[in-house]
C-alpha cells in the first residue's frame, strides 16, 4: 500500500504500448489488468466467464487453473499476502461465483487485496432464473471493499480497472466485477484508462498534528510502554519504521497473529503474538501495561479475549487507517487516524525523550522466564508437532514462507516456528478458513522470490478439504513442501469438547482419512511418511531438496493440545499452561 497519496489520474503517465487494439469488452477486461501490471490470475473456465478466457488467450498474464474456485480465491489471496499488491481470480456465474465467496469472505476479514471477476448471464437474462445465474452482486455485498455490476462494454475496462485499484485503496479488501456475458461479448474500440479508485475512498494518510504531539507526550511519560503491531503494519508496508520505533525508544512489542513478521521474533524487545493462544510472557505485557501503542489492528475477540478486561490499566493509542476501527471494540485514548509508516514516523518527530522503562523491561524479561514456549517430548508418547515445527523452521532459511489451514496446526506453527521477516506468515485469521493452506502455498509459490522455500503446515482436516488442489501443484511443477501434522481429528474442536463438553467428541474424529503420502504419489507429487523422532530431520530434508510439490503425513500425538489458552471471552492474564488449569 502507498504510503502517499497517488498521483491525480490525468497526471499519470500512459505506458507505451503495442497491444492489439480493443476490441470486445472481454479484450478490454483483460487490457486493464494489462495496464497495471498484472502478472497472474487464478481461476476455472466456465460459461459465462468465457469471453474472458478468450480475451485471456492472447495475454501474457499467467493464468493458473485451479480445482476449485475456493483454490482459486485463496491462492489470489496469498499471491496478494507476498507480494503486498492485489491478487486476481476468476470464476464463472452460479456456482462458480459462489464457490468463490468463502475465499472472498476470508479476504474481507484479514483486509487481503483482492479482485475478484465473475461471469454472468446476458443482461436481459438477469432476474429471470437463467441457467447459472445468481444475484452474485447481492450474495458478495456484505464481503467485498465494494462490488460492481458491468453496464456496457464502452465501461467495462475501466470498471475493472477502477475495481483493482480500490482493491489496495487505503485498507485494502476484495473487490468484485459482475461481467454478463452480452457485455464481454459486445464490441468496443474503447481502451481502458489509468486506474484509480474512486475520489470519495481517498483515505486519510497523515494525522492531525495536534494529536499526534498529545500521543507522544503520553508516551514520553509512561512507565510500562507496550507496542502492538497488527497486519496494519506490513500491510502499510511500514515495517522499517516499526522497528526503528521500538528499538530507538526501547520499547518492548507485542504482535497480533496477523502482524507476525513485522517484528523480528528473536529480537530481545519481541514478545511474539498475543490473544487466545498467545505467549503468557505477550499475555502478561498487555495486561499489566499502562500505555498501549496499537498500529494497524482492529482488535479482534481473539486477541482481546473479553473488552472490559483487556489491558485494564492501560491509556491506548490506536494508529490506523481506516477510521471505523477507532474505538470499535477497544476504547482509543489518543485516535491517530493515518498510514502506518507516517504516523509512526509523526511520532517519532514529536517525542523529545524516551519514556524511563528500564524497571519495565526488567519486568518483561522475568515473564518470558517464568512462562518459556517448550514442551516435553517422552519417549513413550508419539510425535510431538512442537519439534515438526522446529525442525521444519531450523532447515529453511529466514525468508521462508509459511502458510497454513486453520486449527491447532495453525497455532503450533504460529508458536514454534520464528519469524523474522514480514510476509513470510500466510493464514487465515478473522475467518479461521480450514482448507486455505493449499491453495495459499500455490498462490504464494508463484509470488514469492525463485529461491524462496514455501512450507505449508496443514492439519489432516485441513487439508482434506482442498486436496484436490495439489494436481495443480503438480501440473505447474510448483515447489513446494507440505507437512500435514495429523492426528486424526479436528483437533481444536477436540480440545475444546474435551474442555468444555465433558468429552463428547461428537464428529471430531478423522480416522477415517486416507494415507496422504499414498494419495500424494497418486496425484504425482513426493510422498512421505514420518511416525517417530529419528525421521523428521531427514525426511524433512530430502522433502524440501525435491524439486517440486511433496507431502509429509506426520502422525502426531493425537492427546497433544495447544497452550498456552485463554478461555473464549477470558482475561489475557488468566491463560492456562495445562488442561486441569482451564
Amino acid at each position: 500500500m502507498s504510503k502517499q497519496a497517488p498521483p491525480d489520474a490525468e497526471e499519470a503517465d500512459e505506458p507505451e504500448t503495442t497491444q492489439s487494439p480493443v476490441t470486445t469488452g472481454s479484450e478490454s477486461v483483460i487490457r486493464a489488468l494489462e495496464n497495471e501490471g498484472v502478472e497472474a490470475a487464478f481461476g476455472v473456465q466456465g460459461g459465462a466467464i468465457m469471453p474472458v478466457y478468450d480475451a485471456l488467450y492472447h495475454s501474457d498474464i499467467r493464468h493458473v487453473t485451479m480445482a476449485h474456485e475456493q483454490g482459486a480465491a485463496h491462492a489470489a489471496d496469498a499471491f496478494s499476502v507476498v507480494r503486498n499488491e492485489p491478487g486476481v481470480c476468476l470464476a464463472t456465474s452460479g456456482p462458480g461465483a459462489t464457490n468463490l465467496v468463502t475465499g472472498i469472505a476470508d479476504a474481507n476479514m484479514d483486509s487481503d487485496g483482492l479482485l475478484a471477476l465473475t461471469g454472468q448471464v446476458p443482461s436481459d437474462m438477469v432476474g429471470s432464473d437463467a441457467f447459472q445465474e445468481t444475484d452474485t452482486t447481492g450474495v458478495t455485498a456484505p464481503i467485498t471493499k465494494h462490488n460492481y455490476f458491468a453496464s456496457d462494454a464502452d465501461t467495462v475496462g475501466d470498471t475493472v480497472g477502477e475495481a483493482l485499484a480500490l482493491a489496495d485503496e487505503g485498507r485494502p479488501g476484495p473487490t468484485l466485477v459482475d461481467l454478463p456475458k452480452d457485455v464481454t461479448l459486445g464490441e468496443t474500440d474503447a481502451e481502458p484508462g489509468p486506474a484509480a479508485p474512486p475520489e470519495t475512498t481517498r483515505p486519510q494518510y497523515v494525522a492531525d498534528e495536534d494529536d499526534v504531539q498529545t500521543a507522544a507526550d503520553a508516551i514520553e511519560a509512561a512507565e510500562r510502554p507496550l507496542l502492538l503491531f497488527g497486519g496494519g503494519v506490513i500491510k502499510a508496508d511500514a515495517t522499517d519504521e516499526a522497528r526503528a520505533f521500538a528499538h530507538e525508544y526501547e520499547i518492548p512489542v507485542v504482535t497480533t497473529m496477523p502482524g507476525i513478521g513485522s517484528f523480528p521474533e528473536d529480537d530481545d524487545l519481541c514478545l511474539s503474538w498475543a490473544g487466545m493462544h498467545g505467549t503468557g510472557y505477550a499475555n502478561m505485557a498487555i495486561t499489566h501495561t499502562d500505555l498501549l501503542i496499537a498500529v494497524g489492528t482492529r482488535f479482534d475477540d481473539r486477541l482481546t479475549g473479553g473488552i472490559d478486561t483487556f489491558a485494564p490499566e492501560a491509556e491506548v493509542i490506536h494508529v490506523d487507517i481506516d477510521p471505523a476501527e477507532i474505538s470499535k471494540n477497544v476504547y482509543a485514548d489518543y485516535p491517530l487516524v493515518g498510514d502506518a509508516g507516517i504516523v509512526i514516523d509523526q511520532l517519532d518527530d514529536a517525542i523529545d525523550t524516551a519514556p524511563e522503562a528500564e524497571e519495565w523491561r526488567e519486568q518483561v524479561q522475568t515473564w518470558k522466564d517464568e512462562y518459556p514456549m517448550d514442551y516435553a517430548t517422552p519417549d513413550d508418547e508419539p510425535l510431538k508437532p512442537q519439534f515438526v515445527v522446529e525442525v521444519l523452521d531450523e532447515a529453511t532459511s529466514d525468508e521462508a514462507i509459511v502458510t497454513t489451514g486453520v486449527g491447532q496446526h495453525q497455532m503450533w506453527a504460529a508458536q514454534y516456528w520464528t519469524y523474522r521477516e514480514p510476509r513470510t506468515w500466510v493464514s487465515s485469521h478473522g475467518l479461521g478458513t480450514m482448507g486455505y493452506g493449499l491453495p495459499a502455498a500455490i498462490g504464494a509459490r508463484i509470488a514469492a522470490d525463485d529461491d524462496q522455500e514455501v512450507v505449508c503446515v496443514d492439519g489432516d482436516g485441513s487439508f482434506l478439504m482442498t486436496i484436490q488442489e495439489l494436481s495443480v501443484a503438480v501440473r505447474e511443477e510448483l515447489d513446494i513442501t507440505v507437512a500435514v501434522l495429523n492426528n486424526e481429528y479436528i483437533g481444536m474442536v477436540r480440545q475444546w469438547q474435551d474442555a468444555f463438553f465433558e468429552g463428547r467428541r461428537m464428529a471430531a474424529e478423522y480416522n477415517w482419512c486416507p494415507e496422504f503420502d499414498k494419495l500424494a504419489e497418486a496425484f504425482g507429487a513426493r510422498g512421505f511418511r514420518v511416525d517417530d523422532y529419528d525421521e523428521v530431520a531427514d525426511t524433512v530434508e530430502e522433502a524440501l531438496a525435491y524439486d517440486g510439490p511433496s507431502v509429509i503425513d506426520f502422525h502426531i500425538d493425537p492427546a497433544e493440545n495447544v497452550y498456552p489458552m485463554v478461555p473464549s471471552g477470558g482475561a489475557n492474564g488468566q491463560f492456562a499452561l495445562t488442561d486441569d488449569q482451564l
